[in-house]
């Protein structure tokens, strides 16, 4: 069935360029430097075309500190003015603001093409609220709801509520990379490193980082992600399906896939690799899992209930 739109993302998805390619998606590209180095770590985020993920996250372990930036406004304009000149509506799925201004970046152009075209654009955007693993696993069922003949108007409400139902959970190995960005405070990025632990983090409703619990040594916090599965899958929305990444730690990601199997044997899992958007801020080591699961604003404090119905979401 031919495609009722186009349908476009960013590089933060962790996507392989061959899974770009034959799913027939459109990606706009992140990019990474070192700004205190013009000979350091920086580069497209190419989803690994021009870099091999071992080397880009040696050179991390070996003090790289490189910070990331969105797609420029230029590019967000040519990405849009080629989407205006299709014979289908475009949905640009994006990655999430509460971490990156790329979805007000890319609201920002979409508006002055507008103003430009003298009226509205059949160019939809939203805010996904997730990104990195999440946005992989979302992305992979959302090529499927389109095949299946989803019009581009119904995919914008399908994500958007969709995104809700996406459980995330990740380790990583210090918190000081994401606070380096600004992901989260340092007074949260002291504590876990005097603690020597190992953080677990989650998306929350608004899309910002939000840390979940610590885990003494990397065994126990494999565990701890197996565990949130078991705990928070929902069967009826085929959460058998798992999305485990890995930041150069393929050996812990099998390893977690493992420890799922042995407790569902009907589980699938899809492993990727962490791309360069997330990596410069994770650092290498990281581990996720995210699976469909039941609705998480239900699940949310009676505060941040009230918080998304102010918003609007």
């Amino acid at each position: 069935m031919p495609a009722k739109f186009f349908l476009m993302t960013d590089s933060p998805c962790d996507f392989t360029q061959q899974m770009v390619e034959e799913a027939q998606i459109g990606c706009l590209h992140f990019s990474y430097t070192e700004a205190n180095d013009p000979n350091g770590l920086s580069g497209e985020d190419d989803l690994f075309q021009q870099r091999d993920p071992h080397e880009f996250y040696e050179a991390i372990r070996k003090g790289a500190c490189p910070m990331t930036s969105q797609p420029s406004q230029l590019e967000f304009e040519r990405a849009f003015r080629a989407a205006a000149e299709r014979d289908t509506p475009t949905v640009y799925l994006c990655f999430s603001s509460g971490i990156s201004g790329c979805y007000e970046g890319a609201r920002t152009a979409l508006a002055r093409l507008e103003e430009e075209a003298g009226g509205k654009l059949p160019i939809s955007i939203v805010d996904l609220k997730l990104g990195s693993t999440a946005q992989y696993l979302f992305m992979v069922e959302a090529i499927r709801q389109r095949d299946k003949g989803l019009t581009a108007e119904e995919m914008v409400l399908w994500a958007k509520e969709a995104r809700y139902f996406v459980q995330t959970i990740f380790m990583v190995d210090d918190l000081a990379a994401l606070h380096r960005g600004g992901r989260v405070p340092k007074s949260v990025a002291v504590i876990g490193g005097a603690l020597d632990v190992k953080p677990l983090l989650t998306f929350d409703l608004d899309g910002a980082l939000s840390v979940v619990g610590i885990s003494r040594g990397r065994k126990k916090g494999l565990k701890k992600l197996a565990s949130f599965y078991e705990k928070n899958r929902n069967m009826d929305l085929f959460s058998n399906v798992v999305a485990i990444g890995n930041a150069d730690c393929e050996r812990d990601a099998e390893r977690l896939s493992d420890i799922i199997h042995k407790s569902e044997d009907s589980a699938v899992t899809m492993v990727s690799t962490i791309g360069p958007t997330i990596g410069c801020h994770v650092g290498p080591g990281m581990v996720s899992c995210c699976f469909w699961g039941a609705d998480r604003r239900k699940s949310a404090s009676v505060s941040d209930q009230i918080s998304q119905n102010v918003r609007g979401n």
